[in-house]
């Protein structure tokens, strides 16, 4: 149990498998698809973040980026394939993070699916750029925290709370097992 886990209420606890995680997870990711991409560091003792553009979460929950073939991300990967993965999709709600292992390739038609001509910002050699891989992230685990009604209604409930001294707790959180 971490530490979070601790802190919430038992009734507000909703741990997801299967379909049911993976939906979660598209969903957080509709709302807001980009991420912290966390790769271990050479001495395997911090993490290196950086944003990531989740390019798609397909229905088995894999996750599928585009990167670049000479990137720290790709040499460290090389070495150690676990990543953490960081969402939130909005001020009060859609918290997610993910961990899993990743894998990188340069397969062709993978990339021409994933591909949209604004990333020709960082492949400046458009679709046929030769720096183009596609990382293939595969959920182990995760967690998320959201709230029950909507953010409208949970700022509303932070404000009401706020003015009455008083928690109005409307978070739901659990673990995902996909």
């Amino acid at each position: 149990m971490n530490s979070i886990d601790r802190n919430m209420p038992e009734e507000s606890r909703c741990d997801l498998s299967g379909p049911e995680a993976i939906e979660r997870i598209q969903s957080i990711i509709e709302a807001s698809p980009n991420c912290f991409f966390c790769t271990s560091d050479p001495d395997g003792s911090s993490k290196s973040e950086r944003p990531m553009n989740v390019r798609k979460a397909d229905d088995d929950g894999v996750l599928w980026f585009l990167s670049a073939a000479d990137s720290h991300k790709n040499a460290e990967l090389a070495r150690d394939p676990r990543v953490r993965l960081y969402f939130q999709g909005s001020k009060h709600s859609d918290f997610l993070a993910l961990d899993g292992k990743a894998t990188v390739s340069t397969d062709r038609t993978k990339i021409e699916v994933l591909w949209e001509p604004n990333l020709k910002t960082w492949f400046t050699g458009g679709l046929d750029d030769p720096r183009i891989t596609v990382i293939r992230f595969e959920t182990e685990s995760g967690y998320y925290w959201d709230n029950k009604q909507g953010s409208a209604v949970a700022g509303i409930k932070m404000l009401i709370g706020a003015a009455l001294g008083k928690t109005m707790d409307d978070s739901v959180h659990g673990t995902l097992n996909v």
